[in-house]
């Protein structure tokens, strides 16, 4: 699933997921791994997934989305099939400039699937097919 990141990234999401499920809560040495692999937005992303800003957007044909509430309350649809994300963090940092592998929006669900905190919300194919699409769907 998450086949566009490093294993290293791939490794720490495995032992966030695992430490999470015994101890409900993330040891320091993990959040310094989190911050030495992602930056900055590693602290943002915590906060999201604290703020249980990451809903999972799922329809009945298996297709998937993530809504995360951004900080200024702005939604953005995110797409970890294709590791993608509206925001312009994304746009710049990420695919402009190489300077990060993702921003806070999508390391937010990557963190609230490891933690097990990602709202769940089932859709329409229609739904999902229209936020595809780059549209504004209506529930």
């Amino acid at each position: 699933m998450r086949s566009f990141l490093p294993a290293v990234a791939e490794q720490l999401f495995k032992d966030i997921q695992k430490i999470y499920e015994e101890k409900s809560q993330i040891p320091d040495d993990l959040l310094i791994a989190l911050k030495f692999v992602f930056g900055s937005c590693a602290v943002q992303a915590l906060d999201l997934v604290d703020k249980h800003s990451v809903t999972c957007l799922s329809s009945p044909s298996g297709r998937k989305a993530f809504q995360v509430t951004g900080g200024s309350g702005r939604l953005y649809t995110c797409f970890t099939s294709c590791h993608y994300c509206p925001c312009p963090a994304f746009a710049y940092a990420v695919l402009r400039r190489n300077d990060g592998l993702l921003c806070k929006h999508l390391l937010g669900v990557y963190l609230s699937q490891a933690m097990g905190l990602t709202q769940q919300e089932s859709v329409s194919d229609m739904y999902i097919s229209t936020l595809l699409a780059g549209g504004a769907a209506a529930s």
